[in-house]
């Protein structure tokens, strides 16, 4: 059996960006900061950021366009994938790793006080209720399967 699941919670480093590939998919890319403190062996702090490359399709593309901006804090589920091109201008193969999102929750709030903010999927066209917990402490499942539509967000 073989397992390729990305989660990770970050910042966006930039504004999504959007487009249309030539057969009508929307597609929409972005770059999140995840950053990890530890202690080395003399006990000095150590700081270290990793850069992820994120990329969402369809329904969830368009959302991400929307709502998304630099900064906010998000969760992404998804799966690696690698894609490689020939560069024109230098002849080289080019490769580039990057995280298909197919989840993605809004943390925070419009202030990023802790907020509740909706989930969305690339299974579903509507936002589902997210837990008051956050995603990596949540332990009971939501209190209502109530469906929260797009057109009711306050933001």
């Amino acid at each position: 059996m073989d397992l390729n699941k990305v989660m990770i919670i970050g910042r966006l480093t930039r504004d999504p960006e959007s487009r249309t590939i030539p057969s009508g998919t929307p597609v929409t890319n972005f770059s999140v900061a995840t950053s990890r403190v530890w202690k080395d062996d003399s006990g000095t702090q150590k700081e270290a950021t990793e850069f992820h490359n994120i990329v969402a399709w369809r329904r969830l593309a368009e959302i991400c366009a929307q709502y998304l901006s630099k900064g906010r804090q998000v969760y992404i589920e998804g799966h690696l994938q690698t894609r490689s091109w020939d560069d024109p201008q230098s002849g080289k193969k080019q490769y580039r790793t990057e995280i298909v999102a197919d989840n993605m929750i809004m943390l925070g709030g419009r202030s990023e006080t802790g907020n509740t903010a909706p989930q969305f999927s690339s299974q579903q066209n509507t936002p589902t209720q997210q837990p008051q917990q956050e995603p990596e402490m949540a332990t009971t499942a939501p209190a209502s399967d109530e469906e929260i539509r797009i057109e009711d967000i306050p933001f």
